[in-house]
C-alpha cells in the first residue's frame, strides 16, 4: 500500500512542475520531496518523473498514479471532516468554490440563511472559474462548488465562427484567421463554457440562467418582455472583454456591433448603461443583483441557457456542514 504523503508529494509535484515549488507548498526541504519521491518509485517499481529543463515531467506511470493520489488524499480530507464534525457536531466548516456571478446574488444570500439558522457553521468562500473550481473540488480542497454549464445550441455559435475563420483561411492562405479555437473562445462573458465534469462527482441542478441586456427603462426596446440583437443593431454597447460568442451571435443577426466602452465590473456596466453610453449584456444572475431604476434587463431571445449546478463528491453529503450548505443553496435557488 502506498504511503498517503508520498501520494500528497506526488501530487504536488505534479501540479507545481518541480522539486522546489512542492518543497515550498508543503513546507519540506527539497532533499525530503526528492527522498520521498524515490521512496514512491520504488513501491511503484517504475520512475515516476524525467527531468525537463529545471523542471520534471511526470512519465504515464506517474500521470496515472497522479490521477488517483487526487481521489486518495480528496477522501482522506472528506474522512477528517466528517469526523470532526461527529466530535463536534454542532459545529463545522465547509469551503465552498464559486463562479463570480453566483457570488454577487446566489451564494451571499444562501449563507445570509446559513447564518440565521445555522451560525455556529463556518464557511469559507473562494470565488473561482468553472474549470477551477472542478480543480479545487478534485483535490480535495473544497467541500462543494457552483458551476454552469451551457445548452448545447452554445456550441452553434462557436462552430460557426470556427468556420468562418477556417473559409478566411483558406481564401487568404492563413493570413487573417487563425482557425483555431483561442483562449477568449473557451472563456467568454456568458460563463465558462461547458466543463466535462468527473463522473464520480455528483451533480446537483439549482437553477437555470438567462443571457439578459441591459438597457435604459426608458428605451423603445424596454417595453418588449424580450428583445433579439437584430432589433437592437443600430445601438452602441458596452460590453466585457470576454465577448467572441456576442460578437459571432451580432455576425449571424447581421451586423457588427458599435462598442462605446470596454468594462469587466458589473457595476460599471449598470452604470455606463445607466448615463446612456450603450446597451450591456449580463446574465441574469449578475443582473439581481444591482438595482438601478434608470436600467431595466430583458432576456435575449434564441441564446442558450446556463444550467447552474452544484458540484461535489458523494461522500461530502455526510459531512454536516456541507449538507446543511446544499439546503440552503438549493432553497435559495428555488426549483432548478
Amino acid at each position: 500500500m502506498y504511503d498517503p504523503r508520498q501520494l500528497q508529494v506526488l501530487a504536488e509535484v505534479a501540479r507545481t512542475g518541480t522539486y522546489t515549488a512542492a518543497a515550498d507548498a508543503l513546507g519540506y526541504t527539497q532533499p525530503a520531496i526528492s527522498y520521498q519521491m524515490r521512496m514512491l518509485e520504488r513501491s511503484v517499481g517504475a520512475p515516476l518523473v524525467t527531468r525537463r529543463g529545471r523542471g520534471v515531467q511526470l512519465t504515464p506511470e506517474g500521470r496515472a498514479l497522479a490521477r488517483h493520489a487526487g481521489t486518495v488524499l480528496a477522501a482522506l480530507r472528506t474522512a477528517e471532516d466528517e469526523l470532526a464534525a461527529l466530535t463536534a457536531p454542532e459545529a463545522g466548516r465547509v469551503r465552498l468554490s464559486a463562479m463570480q456571478s453566483s457570488c454577487v446574488s446566489l451564494v451571499p444570500r444562501a449563507l445570509g440563511t446559513l447564518r440565521r439558522t445555522r451560525p455556529e457553521l463556518e464557511v469559507t468562500v473562494t470565488q473561482a472559474e468553472c474549470r477551477v473550481s472542478h480543480g479545487l473540488l478534485l483535490e480535495g480542497a473544497v467541500e462543494l462548488a457552483v458551476m454552469c454549464d451551457l445548452d448545447f445550441r452554445e456550441l452553434d455559435f462557436r462552430e460557426k465562427d470556427k468556420e468562418r475563420d477556417r473559409e478566411r483561411d483558406t481564401e487568404t492562405g492563413g493570413e487573417t484567421g487563425t482557425g483555431r479555437e483561442t483562449e477568449a473562445d473557451r472563456s467568454d462573458s456568458t460563463g465558462d463554457p461547458s466543463v466535462a465534469v468527473d463522473p464520480r462527482l455528483r451533480r446537483v441542478p439549482l437553477l437555470t440562467d438567462r443571457r439578459c441586456v441591459l438597457l435604459p427603462a426608458d428605451h423603445p426596446a424596454a417595453a418588449s418582455p424580450t428583445v433579439s440583437l437584430a432589433d437592437l443593431a443600430g445601438e452602441r454597447w458596452v460590453l466585457e472583454s470576454g465577448r467572441t460568442r456576442f460578437l459571432a451571435a451580432c455576425r449571424d443577426a447581421g451586423f457588427v456591433p458599435r462598442i462605446a466602452a470596454t468594462a469587466d465590473d458589473q457595476l460599471t456596466l449598470h452604470s455606463l448603461v445607466a448615463n446612456r453610453i450603450g446597451l450591456a449584456v449580463m446574465n441574469e444572475l449578475g443582473v439581481t443583483a444591482h438595482f438601478d431604476p434608470r436600467v431595466v434587463a430583458r432576456p435575449l431571445t434564441d441564446w442558450p441557457v446556463r444550467r447552474v449546478f452544484a458540484l461535489l463528491w458523494p461522500d461530502n453529503l455526510r459531512i454536516p456542514a456541507a449538507a446543511a450548505l446544499l439546503h440552503a443553496l438549493r432553497d435559495t435557488a428555488g426549483p432548478p
